[in-house]
């Protein structure tokens, strides 16, 4: 198979989930969607609290020390909010998928239609983005190494727009772009640097994600509007912070 495989897989999952679930969602009473994105919801905390634990890791504490690691999680989350917040990313996000909506879906007087719009358009584009997998699977692809951590996401990211799309609508298949963008991105990284990511800089960047994720739960299971796309940022200074902390070791 061809580097990039795995984006191409996800990419079409995402779709084709999206399609089927705005097909069968109209079928589905406004009581049953709201429990599908409550479910979702759970399901995404779960995984985000299995994803938040790797701040356990043992190459993690080997190289930073054992009271270290949950400070880079707090240092790269602020530091990574800071800078999202002054790069306006959630704004940014969300202006994109008003664009979207404007260009491609009609709207209702009452802006509801748009507002669904934009909500399952950030709300899918963090949950398949912002996961460990996404990264590490990416890197993966472009070294070389094969699609499977892409190709295992492709089929729960598919499975997950159903739900999504039967709930949220259309925008859900417009976050397959931010997926294609963003993966493709990332195999492209993988595929020029070649492996550069030690063992505790993985970790860290899976803790950091696995707390974005509680985001995204807390904002589908509507108690807390988390700005979840201006902490993305964190995703970068995490392995930064322990490269830091390992020099000045």
């Amino acid at each position: 198979m061809f580097i990039g495989i795995g984006t191409v897989v996800n990419v079409a999952t995402i779709l084709a989930g999206s399609i089927l679930g705005v097909l069968i969602g109209h079928r589905l009473s406004h009581r049953t969607r709201d429990l599908v994105t409550d479910a979702l919801g759970l399901v995404t905390l779960l995984i985000a609290i299995m994803s938040a634990l790797t701040v356990q890791d043992e190459a993690l504490s080997a190289a930073v020390g054992d009271s270290a690691p949950v400070l880079i999680v707090l240092g790269a989350m602020l530091i990574g909010g800071i800078t999202g917040s002054m790069l306006r990313i959630e704004q940014r996000l969300e202006g994109f998928g008003a664009w979207l909506q404007h260009r491609f879906s009609r709207r209702s007087e009452n802006g509801e239609e748009e507002n669904r719009f934009v909500e399952g358009f950030v709300s899918a584009s963090m949950v398949f983005c912002v996961g460990p997998l996404t990264i590490l699977g990416a890197l993966s692809d472009g070294l070389g190494r094969g699609a499977d951590q892409l190709l295992l996401k492709a089929v729960l990211d598919g499975f997950a727009s159903i739900a999504f799309a039967a709930s949220l609508g259309w925008g859900v298949a417009a976050s397959a772009l931010v997926v294609l963008v963003i993966q493709g991105l990332m195999t492209g990284v993988g595929a020029l640097l070649g492996d550069v990511l030690p063992d505790a800089h993985v970790a860290a960047l899976g803790a950091t994600g696995g707390l974005l994720l509680v985001g995204v739960a807390l904002r589908l299971l509507k108690i807390k509007q988390i700005a979840v796309a201006d902490l993305l940022p964190a995703l970068v200074v995490a392995p930064l912070l322990v490269q830091l902390l390992f020099v000045i070791r």
